[in-house]
Formats: structure tokens, C-alpha cells, sequence
């Protein structure tokens, strides 16, 4: 037969499945040597994982489907009819919508490091296909205070290229130090006016006002590195007067180094465009050399080229004289795909894709062995587990699903039960209003839960499509169901003991240019009882660490969760169905941001396999954007559409106008294909679909639209090969 397939249609047999001879290759060459894991017994363990665990997939997506039918049946009889919460209510717990949140329990994790239990601090997301950007990510574990301040909007706009500005280098010193005489004030005076800082005999001077926050040093080269510990993070002074800064300083400070993102999710999921064995095997080849510690990348700066790698741990000594190891990198998660998507990596026996995030649990896990085995040097997990993040679940019965898949996956490797951590990410309505029910799911392997507005926002969307047509996506931050998601996300999570067990999270800054704002906001989420908050950069885990410093987020949670239950499940269950009228002009606005956000989002995603990027907005206002972003505009045009509000001539002549718009914006990009005038490609059909066909998507998702268009595009890019 002769079947092309995005030019990786070169197939081995393996565990009586068609594998991507690329992966095969992969994983039989670069993955599986060293781990003791046989070939045959690898292969025969992927298919039964994928034969036996397939059908029950299948089985919950239609699930889904079900749970959704019935839901538009109920707005749709009731239409024009006043809003019944006891009636709605009872109408979920009858169909199973709504589960039994059964007695109050204790989650029983163990063997969890220290980043998710005890240090409270940022988290990045990153692309894993970019191994530039993953590199930056591990390595951003630790990040000058001084360079953050100094080069972003933090204290105003930042100085312009052409050598150091004294008055701006100024200003940031003096934040520094105010800063210090906040978090680690001295004994007597402040850090503004200290001639001189030294250690000896293990005494810091001059002294701390709680002398246990000095944590230890270091003396190498003529530079002495001081250790603070505020809320178990650490901040390194660097004493350095030969240095430009240092020399400059009345006490000889060149920089304070902070810890800064403590953690970092390794993203296969939502920021990547995976799209077929190629493109999986870049994302497992990139974990690979994380987990090993081999990864690197050649980068070129100007006339300069050098080579990233992972930083190594550093060793300090205590102030009891004993060695300190301090650890150089972040604490890595991995986040494989949901429950929905399949692959042409593999084909099953009967030939048909398999389930994605079955091959990610099993492949994802067996390369973090690489980390678990080690005898030597930097690990990632010295506690011995693999944290994987699992995203997209709907319900409690997903989340024991993906529970007994992570089961048979340390079974069939060999691992100790509970050896995968799972993150469950709180992003979908049907695991927001039966949160306690996730986590009992998933009791004695769960180690993270985290809001996601931004999914959440779309699956808002989509559940409710037939209730009426929705308020505008600006608005729905303001809305009754917003607030009462992220206050029950914390409490459930505090009830159910997570508290020195699990990261309890929030979600991303999205504007990486506007650091002042996020300074000024972001503090919000450790005093929400986050222990960890997503941002966009290295640069601003820096900045948000400053706020772990001023907030003692345990003591917060403990003060949290003696004050009582937050919010209602009423409250969650609010529908934000729009009341009263909008003006032509608020109409024209709303789908022309909508149209603008989904096409600069989609034209990179589909014509150069883009996941996740800053992309500009309607404004011009760089946006950090991926699928969640993309999902939530889509369903807003696509219910809009449903209840007549716009038509869908408006629509696709904002879309056509838009186009043009996003095409200025990437004019500076020589990879960039316009959409206008032809308005015929595959990246500006990929957003009228996401609109035009946005209702009848799965929980309103945009992979099934992108991933389709993005095989169009490679398809035509790729020599075509065709085996019989």
C-alpha cells in the first residue's frame, strides 16, 4: 500500500505495532542503553500498555461526549427560562457530572523532594523541543537580582544599548537593599549603609537581626559568596571589588544571585507542536539529555558562539565549618499530553493511532530512569521520583485512569510503586467541581495541583455553549465561577493535606515585557496560599521570587485554612451567560481581538510548528500565548456565533482584516508566510476552523484542527516516501 503520512511513513514492526522507524531508532539506540530495560521487554510492555489501556481511553472520551450532549440538551430545553442552581445541581448529580466527594482523607505521598514539599518559590513552563529554552529553564534555578531590575520595566523603562548607566545601575542597588532590610534586615543599621561584609569563624558580619538566616559561604578568586536563607530560599551575595559593580560599592557587592525558579515544567504538551514521530522524538531526545545531564546547545550571539549546557551544583560551607551542596538547577517535571489525542508515532495492531499520552507515560518515564539510576554527579531527583504532570483531565475517573496507567508503567519497568509523582492540573470544570474526588484518585502518587484560567476559561466556554451566549473573554476574570475556582483549588488542596507534600499552583504572567505590573500583582499568588506561580522567563522568576521572600506561604496557608471553606460549589458552577446588551462597537472589539489573538497564534503553531511564543496583540502588546490561550477566543467567537450575536460574515471579515494585521506584526520575520491577500492557507483555514467549526470540538480543544493543518503544511515540505 502505498500511504503517505507527513514523510514518516518509514515503519518498523515492534510489539506487533507500526513504529516510526525514527523513534524505534530512538528509543532503541539513545534511550534504552544502560538501563538494564531489554529491547523486547520494552516493546512488549508499550503494547500491552497501549492494547489493554486503549479501549478504557476510548471509553472515557465518549464519556465526555455523553456528559456533554446531556449538558446542551439541558440549556437547550430551558432556554429563555431563569437560571435553577438546585435544579442544575441535581441535574449534574444525577448524570454523574458531579461525583461523591466521600469522607475527608490525607493524601499519603512520600519520597518527594524538597522543591515540591518544602521550598516555596517560581515555576517556568518551557517548551521541551526548544533545547535552548529548556536549558535556560533548568538553569534558571538561580538569577541575578541586579541584571532582572536593571533590564526589564521593573523600575521604570529600561536603559537603551551603548554601556552602563550609572543612574539606572543606582536605582537598582538601592531596591536590593531595601530589599534586604525587609526580608534579612541586620542586627543593628541597614544594608543600605554597610562599609564591609565579611565571614569568619562562621559569623557573618555585620550581623543579622535572626542570625539562622545566614545559611553559609564561599571564598574562591578574590570573591566572597554569601548565603541567606529567607523561607527556604536562598539569596547569594556576591562580594567581588575587583568587578565593575563591586568596585564601585562601598561594601564591594557586584550582585545578589537569588533562587529563582525552583521548578520547571519540561512542556511535551500545550507550548510544543508535536504533531508525528519526528516531532516526538526532538521532544524525547531533549528529555533524554535532561535526565542524563548531557544536554546542550550551541548558541550564537553576535561575532560570539558558545556552547549551553546544565549548571552544576555548587558547594558552599556551612557555618558549622561542614560542606554545603546547593543544588545549580531546577527541579524538572515533565508534562505529557491529556487523554485526547492520538499519534501516527505508532499504529496498534488493527492500524490505528494510538493514544498519545500512553506513549508519553511509558516513554517520558522510562528516560527519567536515566536521573533515578545515577550514582553520581548532579541528579534531578535525589529523593528517586519522576514528576510528570497530566493535564486535560475531566473528572475523577481520568484521574484514576492515568493513576493505574503511571501503575502499570513501574510495573513493567521495574520501578517501585508511587515512583511517578503525578501533577493534576485543575484546568477542566468537571475536575475543578469534583477536585477532592481528583486528588483521593490519585492519593498516594499526587505531588502538584495548579489552576489553569486560561484552559479552565475555554472549557467554561464549551460546557455551557448551549446556555446562552457567554460575557466577554475580558470579563470573565470578574466572574462569579473565577473567583470561587482559585479559593477552592487552595482550600480542597489544604483539606486533603498537601501542605509539605504537594505544590499547590497557579498560573502564568503572560506579559514577559511588563515586569513593573507583575512586581506590583504577582504577590497576590503566594498570598493566595500558592506555593508555586508560573512566569514567563527566567528573568521574571527572579523578580516573582522577591515575593516568596515578603510572603511566608506557609504560614498563609495554615492562616487560610483555619479561616474555613472559601466560595461555594453554586458559586463554581455560576454560568457567566451575558446580560443586558453590547454596543455594535463593543461587538466590533471583542471579535476582532478574538480573531487577531487566534491568528498570530495559529500562523506560527501551523506554518513553522511554533507552540508556544510572544506574540503581539491587537495592541501590539507582546502576550505569551498556547493552545489555552487560542481555546478560549476560539469557543468566545464560536458561542457568539451559536447565539447569533455575530454573524458569520462579521466573522470572517475580521478574521480576513486581521490577517492583515498579524502579517504587519511578523513582517520582520524571514520565516513568516503571509495569509493576506490570499486569505487560501493552511494556517488561516486552521483558525476559521477553530472558529467556524469551534462548537463541535471536543471541549472546545484546538489540537485536532491544529494537528490536521500542521500535517498539511509538513506534507507539502517533506519528500514524500511511500513503502509498501
Amino acid at each position: 500500500m502505498g500511504i503517505w503520512e507527513s514523510g514518516m511513513m518509514d515503519r518498523v514492526e515492534r510489539g506487533g505495532m507500526s513504529v516510526d522507524r525514527q523513534l524505534a531508532v530512538f528509543l532503541e539506540d539513545e534511550a534504552l542503553p544502560g538501563l538494564g530495560v531489554k529491547e523486547d521487554v520494552f516493546w512488549d510492555a508499550l503494547s500491552g500498555l497501549i492494547h489493554e489501556f486503549g479501549p478504557k481511553n476510548r471509553a472515557l472520551l465518549d464519556k465526555r461526549a455523553e456528559l456533554q450532549a446531556r449538558l446542551d440538551a439541558w440549556y437547550s430545553t430551558r432556554a429563555g427560562k431563569p437560571h435553577d442552581p438546585t435544579a442544575y445541581r441535581a441535574f449534574l448529580e444525577e448524570i454523574g457530572y458531579l461525583a461523591d466527594e466521600g469522607p475527608d482523607f490525607t493524601v499519603e505521598t512520600s519520597g518527594i523532594d524538597p522543591e515540591i514539599a518544602d521550598i516555596p518559590g517560581p515555576q517556568l513552563v518551557v517548551p521541551i523541543m526548544n533545547a535552548r529554552y529548556a536549558l535556560n529553564a533548568a538553569n534558571a534555578r538561580w538569577g541575578s537580582l541586579y541584571d532582572a531590575l536593571y533590564g526589564t520595566d521593573a523600575l521604570g523603562t529600561p536603559p537603551e544599548g551603548g554601556g552602563y548607566d550609572p543612574e539606572r545601575g543606582a536605582q537598582v542597588i538601592a531596591w536590593a537593599r531595601r530589599h534586604l532590610d525587609t526580608v534579612a534586615p541586620l542586627a543593628s543599621g541597614s544594608w543600605t549603609e554597610i562599609d564591609a561584609l565579611d565571614v569568619a569563624d562562621g559569623v557573618l558580619t555585620p550581623a543579622l537581626t535572626t542570625p539562622a538566616q545566614f545559611a553559609g559561604h564561599s571564598r574562591a578568586d578574590g570573591v566572597l559568596r554569601v548565603l541567606l536563607r529567607v523561607h527556604n530560599l536562598l539569596i547569594e551575595i556576591v562580594v567581588d571589588p575587583a568587578s565593575q559593580i563591586g568596585g564601585q560599592d562601598r561594601a564591594g557587592i557586584a550582585d545578589l544571585r537569588l533562587e529563582s525558579a525552583i521548578s520547571v515544567i519540561m512542556d511535551c504538551e500545550d507550548s510544543v507542536a508535536a504533531v508525528d514521530g519526528e516531532d516526538k522524538v526532538l521532544a524525547y531526545r531533549n528529555w533524554l539529555g535532561l535526565m542524563k545531564g548531557d544536554l546542550t546547545d550551541e548558541v550564537t550571539k553576535g561575532d560570539r558562539s558558545f556552547t549551553r549546557e546544565l549548571a552544576p551544583d555548587r558547594m558552599y560551607t556551612a557555618p558549622d565549618g561542614g560542606e554545603l551542596p546547593v543544588k545549580g538547577r531546577a527541579l524538572m517535571l515533565v508534562r505529557n499530553v491529556g487523554h485526547l489525542m492520538t499519534t501516527p508515532a505508532i499504529l496498534d495492531r488493527d492500524g490505528a493511532e494510538v493514544f498519545e499520552g500512553l506513549m508519553d507515560a511509558m516513554c517520558t518515564t522510562l528516560i527519567a530512569m536515566h536521573d533515578l539510576q545515577k550514582t553520581e554527579g548532579a541528579r534531578n531527583s535525589a529523593a528517586g521520583s519522576v514528576y510528570v504532570v497530566k493535564p486535560k483531565m475531566h473528572g475523577p475517573e481520568e484521574v484514576a485512569f492515568a493513576d493505574q496507567v503511571f501503575g502499570f508503567v513501574e510495573t513493567a519497568l521495574g520501578l517501585p510503586p508511587n515512583t511517578v509523582k503525578l501533577g493534576i492540573m485543575d484546568e477542566e470544570r468537571r475536575t475543578s467541581v469534583n477536585l477532592k474526588a481528583c486528588i483521593r484518585a490519585a492519593r498516594h502518587r499526587v505531588a502538584f495541583i495548579n489552576t489553569g484560567f486560561l484552559d479552565r476559561t475555554g472549557d467554561e466556554i464549551h460546557s455551557s455553549m448551549e446556555a446562552g451566549p457567554m460575557i466577554c473573554k475580558g470579563e470573565m476574570k470578574n466572574a462569579a465561577w473565577i473567583k470561587a475556582y482559585e479559593d477552592r483549588n487552595v482550600d480542597v488542596g489544604l483539606a486533603c493535606g498537601l501542605q509539605h507534600k504537594a505544590q499547590i499552583g497557579k498560573g502564568m504572567w503572560a506579559m514577559p515585557d511588563m515586569m513593573a505590573a507583575m512586581l506590583d500583582q504577582k504577590i497576590g499568588h503566594p498570598m493566595a496560599g500558592a506555593n508555586c506561580a508560573w512566569v514567563p522567563s527566567p528573568t521574571a522568576a527572579t523578580l516573582h521570587a522577591t515575593h516568596y521572600h515578603a510572603v511566608d506561604v506557609f504560614a498563609r496557608q495554615t492562616e487560610i485554612a483555619a479561616g474555613g471553606p472559601r466560595g461555594t460549589l453554586d458559586d463554581l458552577l455560576a454560568i457567566p451567560v451575558l446580560t443586558g446588551t453590547l454596543t455594535p462597537a463593543e461587538i466590533t472589539a471583542e471579535i476582532e481581538n478574538n480573531a487577531q489573538g487566534i491568528l498570530g497564534y495559529v500562523v506560527r503553531w501551523v506554518d513553522q510548528g511554533i507552540g508556544c511564543s510572544k506574540v503581539p496583540d491587537i495592541n501590539d502588546i507582546g502576550l505569551m500565548e498556547d493552545r489555552a490561550t487560542c481555546r478560549i477566543s476560539s469557543q468566545a467567537l464560536a458561542n457568539w456565533l451559536r447565539h447569533g450575536i455575530v454573524s458569520r460574515e462579521q466573522v470572517h471579515g475580521a478574521l480576513r482584516k486581521m490577517a492583515e494585521v498579524v502579517d504587519r506584526q511578523n513582517a520582520g520575520d524571514p520565516a513568516y508566510q503571509p495569509m493576506a491577500p490570499g486569505f487560501d492557507g493552511f494556517a488561516f483555514q486552521a483558525a476559521c476552523d477553530l472558529v467556524f467549526k469551534g462548537a463541535d470540538q471536543p471541549s472546545g480543544y484546538t489540537e485536532p484542527v491544529l494537528h490536521a493543518r500542521r500535517l498539511q503544511v509538513k506534507a507539502t515540505r517533506t519528500p514524500q516516501v511511500s513503502v509498501s
